[in-house]
């Protein structure tokens, strides 16, 4: 098929790890059913987030969703006229389709001023997707904001939520935790209620699970997107994609992977090793980092922990407390960023610590 005959279809991702990866496996399976992909990553004046030679560097994630709806709009829009001018003249399609990030909904209105269907992938599971769709509820009941700090220690985030279908005996430290604080004008917890408003125009919603894991969830979900698309897991459809596919050199890690901890993980015992990562986003502060440090040296498992250098904010914590683990150097391995995916299928792999729903992978039960 020529290009030109080809659908067009513009993905464009919230510019975090957890959310470029799943993005990046919808775009290639769509360039291997015969669409002519654009995939847009976020300038980096948007985006402030960790180089390979600024590693200490934070992303700043309630400045960038400030930012984005002005600047990522604005950008965006010169984006698809300039792809659409370039079909005039040029083996280019024009742009058929735009798949959007959840929370990148500000494209939605381009979208709509060239007369673009667009399609919204959200990438939290079912569940989580249900939390956030309830958020306006936790306002109009009173359990947002936070009266006060105290809040967070005093017991208060168990309180059970009864009134949400499907998730009956869910406690309010189980939704997503963007609610946790006292300040009602926080920016994560209305940009995502903001992010649901809008989901409300697009043309449907992708979500990265599947019918027989969540469908209690997705059964509720429904009943506000009546357009929704379960399309996972990502991972094992892209899996499925011939392996001889020219695909498999494009990959989207904005960190650079240590691949040597796979030939330490080929010395270790079937299903001995955990497995820490938490993301590209989370921040610890050290005395968070000593705790799971210590859990880690008392569970005696062997682990494999990545650990980034702005894990902790300031890093130094960091370098001391490998200075300090060297004895553990036997049955523990740090490395700054590794390849995920072969990681939690390799045979060693026990068990996964993570803050994040991850996808399954490759029909392996962690």
């Amino acid at each position: 098929m020529s290009s030109m005959m080809k659908p067009h279809a513009v993905c464009i991702p919230l510019p975090a790890q957890g959310h470029i990866n799943p993005m990046l496996k919808l775009a290639k399976l769509l360039h291997f059913k015969g669409f002519y992909i654009t995939f847009v990553h976020t300038d980096s004046k948007l985006y402030p987030m960790a180089c390979h030679d600024e590693p200490t560097r934070i992303l700043d994630l309630p400045e960038l969703c400030r930012a984005m709806p002005v600047e990522g709009q604005r950008s965006f829009r010169d984006l698809i006229k300039k792809l659409n001018k370039a079909s005039s003249w040029s083996d280019v399609p024009a742009v058929g389709c735009i798949v959007s990030d959840g929370v990148m909904g500000f494209t939605l209105q381009v979208a709509q001023e060239f007369g673009i269907p667009e399609m919204l992938l959200f990438t939290p599971s079912g569940c989580g997707m249900l939390g956030y769709l309830h958020y306006e509820d936790l306002v109009e009941r009173g359990y947002f904001p936070l009266k006060d700090d105290s809040d967070l220690s005093t017991g208060f985030l168990d309180t059970v939520i009864d009134w949400i279908p499907a998730m009956e005996g869910i406690r309010l430290k189980d939704l997503p935790t963007f609610l946790r604080t006292t300040n009602r004008g926080d920016t994560m917890f209305n940009y995502n209620i903001q992010a649901i408003e809008i989901t409300m125009k697009a043309q449907g919603v992708i979500l990265n699970t599947f019918d027989e894991l969540e469908k209690e969830f997705l059964d509720v979900i429904t009943t506000k997107f009546p357009q929704l698309y379960t399309i996972g897991p990502l991972s094992l459809l892209q899996h499925n994609m011939s392996t001889t596919h020219h695909l498999d050199s494009i990959d989207s890690n904005l960190w650079k992977e240590d691949k040597k901890c796979l030939d330490w993980l080929d010395k270790r015992e079937p299903q001995s090793v955990v497995y820490v990562n938490y993301g590209s986003l989370v921040i610890m502060t050290k005395e968070q980092l000593a705790e799971f440090a210590w859990g880690l040296a008392n569970s005696k498992y062997p682990f494999l922990w990545v650990i980034r250098p702005n894990l902790v904010d300031g890093g130094e914590e960091i370098f001391q407390m490998k200075i300090s683990w060297r004895r553990q150097r036997k049955r523990g391995l740090f490395l700054e960023w590794g390849p995920q995916e072969e990681l939690l299928k390799h045979p060693s792999i026990g068990g996964f610590l993570n803050t994040l729903w991850l996808e399954f992978n490759f029909g392996k039960h962690l």
